[in-house]
C-alpha cells in the first residue's frame, strides 16, 4: 500500500537548508500486508533518493503496524521525545495543544495548492491547517456478479429498495450473506457514517456544515430505522448481527465468496482478485437514488515544533509530496493521491493498477470526511463502534441509541472546548 523513488527538483522551499548536519526523525504507519511489501521499504526508497541529494540531511524513519503507531507517537510526545515529523491517524489533539506547525510555514505555496480542497479542509483545526493529507480512500458497494448472474439479478442496486430487493433474491437462493452489515467495533463509524450520506433528503453525516454534531437528525433516525427493518429485520445481512461483524470479517467472507453486496475500499479489491472473486464496483444506492456523497478517509502526515527544523522538515515535504512520489506510494498501497496532480495522472491513466482505482477516484471530489479536525471525534468514535449495533438490533431502538450518542458527542465537544 514501492519502487526506488526518482529525484525530483524541490520548488520553492520555506528556506534554506543550511550546511550544517542534521537528523530528521520520522514515525510513519505501516500499509503493507506483509514483510515484503512494508512502507519501510517505501521509506528506505525516499530517504535514500533524498539524501543523495541533501548531505546535510540525514532522515530516521520508524515505522510501526496501525495497530501500534498512533499510541507510540502519544507515548513520545508525552515523554518530551517527540519526532519532528508523524505520519499517523489523527492530528487535532497535537494542534489543540499548540505542539504542531502549521503546513503554511513548512510547505511551498505550490505544494500547499496541490493538495485536494476536501482533505486541507479536513486537515483543519481552529480554521488552520496543521493536518497534511498523506493517503485517501473512499467507499463503494461491490457486488458479486457469479452470485448476481446465478440469482438472476442482471444490473446493480442504484436505490435502497432495489438494494433490499436484490439482497432477498440473494437470500432466497442461500446466500449467506445477501448483503454485509459491519457495524462491529473494528470500522463500525466507517459503515455508519456511508450509510448516513446516503440517506434521505441528501444524508447528513456526523455534522452538519459548519461542524455540528447531528447525529440524532431525522434523516439519521430514518436511515437506521430502514436498516433494522427492511435489511437486518427480514434476515437479509447474514448470520452474524451485525453489530457482531467486523469490517475484517466481511471484507474476508466477500472474498470466500459468500457475500452479495457490502461497502467496501480499495483493499478489497486485491483481497477478492487472490480468491478469483468476479465482482462490481458501484456507487453506494442512496435513498431514493445514487447518494450523495461517499464516505472519504484520509491518513496525516504533520511536524511538531519540539526540535525545531522548520526549514529542513518543509523541504523534505515538499520532496515528499512531488507528483512522482505521491503516485508512486498511492500505486503501491491501493491508496488514492492527496494531490491533484497525481490524481488528475491516475485518472488519464487506464494501465494497472490505476484503471482499478478510477471507481473510488470518482467519489473523492464529492466525498466527506470523518470530522477529524475536532478533538471530540477520538470519544465519538469509539462511542460509535461500541453502541451502534444496538440501533439495528431486533429489540433496538435506532432512535433512542442515536439521542444518546448526540449526547455522548454534545458532551465530548463542550469539554474540548472548556
Amino acid at each position: 500500500m514501492v519502487s526506488a523513488l526518482g529525484v525530483t527538483t524541490v520548488l520553492g522551499g520555506c528556506g534554506s537548508t543550511g550546511s550544517s548536519d542534521v537528523t530528521l526523525r520520522l514515525v510513519a504507519a505501516d500499509y503493507g500486508d506483509s514483510a515484503a511489501g512494508s512502507s519501510k521499504k517505501y521509506w528506505d526508497a525516499l530517504v535514500k533518493a533524498y539524501e543523495a541529494k541533501h548531505p546535510g540531511v540525514k532522515v530516521d524513519v520508524s515505522v510501526y503496524s496501525w495497530n501500534d503507531v498512533d499510541a507510540k507517537v502519544k507515548d513520545m510526545v508525552a515523554a518530551g521525545h517527540a519526532p519532528d515529523m508523524a505520519q499517523i491517524g489523527a492530528y487535532a489533539d497535537y494542534a489543540a495543544a499548540g505542539k504542531l506547525y502549521p503546513a503554511s510555514d513548512l510547505l511551498s505555496i505550490r505544494t500547499q495548492a496541490d493538495f485536494l480542497s476536501q482533505l486541507s479542509d479536513a486537515g483543519q483545526w481552529n480554521h488552520t491547517q496543521y493536518g497534511i493529507p498523506f493517503g485517501a480512500s473512499t467507499r463503494v458497494l461491490f457486488y458479486n456478479k457469479t452470485l448476481f448472474a446465478k440469482a438472476g439479478i442482471t444490473t446493480a442496486p442504484t436505490t435502497w429498495d432495489e438494494l433490499a430487493a436484490d439482497a432477498k433474491v440473494l437470500k432466497d437462493k442461500g446466500v449467506k450473506y445477501p448483503v454485509a452489515l459491519p457495524l462491529g467495533p473494528e470500522e463500525a463509524q466507517a459503515e455508519t457514517m456511508q450509510w448516513m450520506l446516503s440517506g434521505a433528503s441528501g444524508g447528513t453525516g456526523y455534522t452538519d456544515d459548519i461542524g455540528t454534531y447531528t447525529i440524532d437528525s431525522t434523516q439519521n433516525v430514518e436511515t437506521f430505522t430502514w436498516l433494522k427493518d427492511d435489511l437486518v429485520g427480514k434476515g437479509l445481512t447474514g448470520p452474524v448481527a451485525p453489530g457482531k461483524l467486523n469490517r475484517a470479517d466481511a471484507f474476508t467472507a466477500f472474498a470466500d465468496g459468500q457475500v452479495g453486496m457490502l461497502n467496501g475500499h480499495p483493499t478489497l479489491i486485491q483481497q477478492a482478485e487472490k480468491k478469483g472473486v468476479k465482482f462490481g464496483m458501484v456507487p453506494m444506492p442512496g435513498r431514493t437514488g445514487k447518494a450523495r456523497a461517499s464516505m472519504g478517509v484520509a491518513d496525516w502526515m504533520m511536524a511538531f515544533k519540539q526540535n525545531g527544523h522548520a526549514d529542513r522538515i518543509g523541504d523534505f515535504l515538499n520532496f515528499v509530496y512531488s507528483t512522482k512520489n505521491v503516485l508512486e506510494f498511492s500505486r503501491q498501497y491501493g491508496l488514492l493521491p492527496v494531490t491533484g496532480s497525481a490524481s488528475n495522472a491516475m485518472t488519464d491513466s487506464d494501465a494497472a493498477p490505476d484503471a482499478a482505482l478510477h471507481p473510488f477516484l470518482d467519489q473523492l471530489p464529492t466525498s466527506e470526511l470523518y470530522p477529524v479536525g475536532k478533538t471530540s471525534w477520538a470519544a465519538v468514535s469509539a462511542a460509535v463502534k461500541q453502541n451502534i449495533g444496538r440501533a439495528v438490533a431486533p429489540d433496538g431502538s435506532p432512535s433512542g441509541v442515536l439521542t444518546g450518542l448526540q449526547a455522548t458527542a454534545t458532551a465530548a465537544d463542550s469539554s474540548s472546548k472548556s
